[in-house]
Protein backbone atom coordinates (compact mmCIF):
# COMPACT_ATOMS: atom_id res chain seq x y z
CA UNK A 1 0.00 0.00 0.00
CA UNK A 2 1.07 3.44 -1.09
CA UNK A 3 1.52 6.69 1.47
CA UNK A 4 2.25 8.87 -1.60
CA UNK A 5 -0.89 11.30 -2.20
CA UNK A 6 -0.36 11.10 -5.83
CA UNK A 7 -2.20 7.46 -5.60
CA UNK A 8 -5.92 7.45 -5.37
CA UNK A 9 -5.87 4.90 -2.45
CA UNK A 10 -3.56 5.73 0.81
CA UNK A 11 -2.82 3.71 3.98
CA UNK A 12 -4.72 6.69 5.74
CA UNK A 13 -7.94 6.05 3.08
CA UNK A 14 -7.52 2.22 3.57
CA UNK A 15 -7.82 2.82 7.31
CA UNK A 16 -10.85 5.13 7.47
CA UNK A 17 -12.60 2.91 5.26
CA UNK A 18 -11.87 -0.70 7.08
CA UNK A 19 -11.94 1.06 10.62
CA UNK A 20 -14.74 3.78 9.84
CA UNK A 21 -15.43 6.51 12.67
CA UNK A 22 -19.02 7.62 13.67
CA UNK A 23 -20.67 5.06 11.17
CA UNK A 24 -24.07 3.79 12.07
CA UNK A 25 -27.07 6.13 12.76
CA UNK A 26 -27.67 7.03 16.34
CA UNK A 27 -30.53 8.56 17.82
CA UNK A 28 -30.48 12.15 18.85
CA UNK A 29 -30.15 14.02 15.60
CA UNK A 30 -31.30 17.08 14.60
CA UNK A 31 -32.03 16.70 10.41
CA UNK A 32 -31.29 13.61 7.91
CA UNK A 33 -30.33 13.75 4.81
CA UNK A 34 -30.13 10.91 1.84
CA UNK A 35 -27.77 11.52 -1.11
CA UNK A 36 -26.71 9.38 -3.74
CA UNK A 37 -24.44 9.58 -6.56
CA UNK A 38 -26.58 8.43 -9.88
CA UNK A 39 -23.30 7.79 -11.43
CA UNK A 40 -21.38 4.87 -9.16
CA UNK A 41 -24.07 4.12 -6.48
CA UNK A 42 -22.41 5.62 -3.82
CA UNK A 43 -24.91 6.62 -1.14
CA UNK A 44 -25.40 8.06 2.19
CA UNK A 45 -27.71 8.32 4.90
CA UNK A 46 -26.80 11.34 6.98
CA UNK A 47 -27.70 12.16 10.83
CA UNK A 48 -26.90 15.73 11.83
CA UNK A 49 -27.02 16.90 15.72
CA UNK A 50 -26.57 20.54 15.47
CA UNK A 51 -26.61 23.02 18.44
CA UNK A 52 -28.77 25.68 16.88
CA UNK A 53 -28.08 28.71 18.89
CA UNK A 54 -24.14 28.48 18.53
CA UNK A 55 -24.08 26.08 15.57
CA UNK A 56 -21.59 23.75 16.90
CA UNK A 57 -21.95 19.95 15.35
CA UNK A 58 -22.61 17.97 18.28
CA UNK A 59 -22.30 14.39 16.14
CA UNK A 60 -22.29 12.91 12.66
CA UNK A 61 -23.38 9.33 12.31
CA UNK A 62 -23.91 8.02 8.72
CA UNK A 63 -24.85 4.94 7.20
CA UNK A 64 -22.52 4.86 3.48
CA UNK A 65 -22.27 2.15 1.18
CA UNK A 66 -20.11 2.22 -2.60
CA UNK A 67 -16.30 2.72 -3.10
CA UNK A 68 -13.65 3.12 -0.85
CA UNK A 69 -13.13 6.53 -1.24
CA UNK A 70 -16.55 7.58 -0.50
CA UNK A 71 -16.62 5.70 2.58
CA UNK A 72 -13.13 6.75 3.91
CA UNK A 73 -14.42 10.09 2.78
CA UNK A 74 -17.30 10.08 5.03
CA UNK A 75 -15.18 8.72 8.37
CA UNK A 76 -12.82 11.64 7.13
CA UNK A 77 -15.30 14.25 7.57
CA UNK A 78 -17.36 12.94 10.34
CA UNK A 79 -14.11 13.16 12.40
CA UNK A 80 -12.99 16.68 11.45
CA UNK A 81 -16.27 18.02 11.73
CA UNK A 82 -17.56 16.66 15.17
CA UNK A 83 -17.41 19.35 18.25
CA UNK A 84 -16.54 22.73 15.47
CA UNK A 85 -18.54 25.33 14.84
CA UNK A 86 -20.46 25.90 11.26
CA UNK A 87 -17.67 29.07 10.99
CA UNK A 88 -14.74 27.11 11.82
CA UNK A 89 -16.22 24.17 8.98
CA UNK A 90 -16.71 26.47 6.63
CA UNK A 91 -13.28 27.03 5.34
CA UNK A 92 -12.50 23.01 5.67
CA UNK A 93 -15.29 22.10 3.37
CA UNK A 94 -14.33 25.49 0.93
CA UNK A 95 -10.96 23.98 0.99
CA UNK A 96 -11.66 20.34 0.30
CA UNK A 97 -14.10 21.68 -2.49
CA UNK A 98 -11.08 23.50 -4.27
CA UNK A 99 -8.45 20.50 -3.67
CA UNK A 100 -11.20 18.48 -5.19
CA UNK A 101 -11.83 19.95 -8.54
CA UNK A 102 -8.30 21.60 -9.04
CA UNK A 103 -7.91 18.40 -10.92
CA UNK A 104 -4.73 17.55 -8.88
CA UNK A 105 -3.18 20.89 -9.33
CA UNK A 106 -4.04 21.84 -5.84
CA UNK A 107 -2.37 19.60 -2.69
CA UNK A 108 -4.32 19.89 0.54
CA UNK A 109 -3.74 21.67 3.70
CA UNK A 110 -3.33 19.20 6.56
CA UNK A 111 -3.57 21.59 8.91
CA UNK A 112 -7.27 22.56 7.67
CA UNK A 113 -8.36 19.10 6.53
CA UNK A 114 -6.18 16.73 8.78
CA UNK A 115 -6.72 12.84 7.11
CA UNK A 116 -8.78 14.77 3.91
CA UNK A 117 -5.28 15.11 2.57
CA UNK A 118 -5.46 11.80 1.77
CA UNK A 119 -8.62 11.92 -0.76
CA UNK A 120 -6.51 14.78 -2.85
CA UNK A 121 -5.03 11.59 -4.93
CA UNK A 122 -8.89 11.27 -6.13
CA UNK A 123 -8.67 15.26 -7.63
CA UNK A 124 -6.96 13.53 -10.57
CA UNK A 125 -9.64 11.36 -11.44
CA UNK A 126 -12.77 12.86 -12.15
CA UNK A 127 -15.02 10.16 -12.07
CA UNK A 128 -14.18 9.76 -8.05
CA UNK A 129 -14.50 13.61 -7.31
CA UNK A 130 -18.05 12.91 -6.76
CA UNK A 131 -17.30 9.70 -4.69
CA UNK A 132 -14.93 11.95 -2.33
CA UNK A 133 -17.16 15.16 -1.99
CA UNK A 134 -20.76 13.29 -1.72
CA UNK A 135 -20.28 13.26 2.58
CA UNK A 136 -19.58 16.63 2.54
CA UNK A 137 -22.49 17.73 0.38
CA UNK A 138 -24.78 15.72 2.63
CA UNK A 139 -23.21 17.21 5.56
CA UNK A 140 -23.87 20.98 3.72
CA UNK A 141 -27.78 20.03 2.92
CA UNK A 142 -27.95 18.58 6.50
CA UNK A 143 -26.88 22.23 8.03
CA UNK A 144 -29.81 24.13 5.91
CA UNK A 145 -32.37 22.01 6.77
CA UNK A 146 -31.50 22.28 10.41
CA UNK A 147 -31.13 26.10 10.04
CA UNK A 148 -34.52 26.20 8.03
CA UNK A 149 -35.93 23.70 11.02
CA UNK A 150 -34.56 26.34 13.73
CA UNK A 151 -36.34 29.21 12.10
CA UNK A 152 -39.45 27.55 11.91
CA UNK A 153 -39.26 26.90 15.68
CA UNK A 154 -40.38 29.18 18.27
Amino acid sequence: MSTSLDTLYTDIVFEHDKHPRHAGLREDFTTEVHHVNPVCGDEITLRLHLDTRNERVEDISYDASGCAMSRASASIMAELMIGHTRAEIEPMLTHMEEVMTSRGKLGGDEDLIGDGVALSGAARFPGRVKCVLLPWKAYRASVLEALTLAQETP
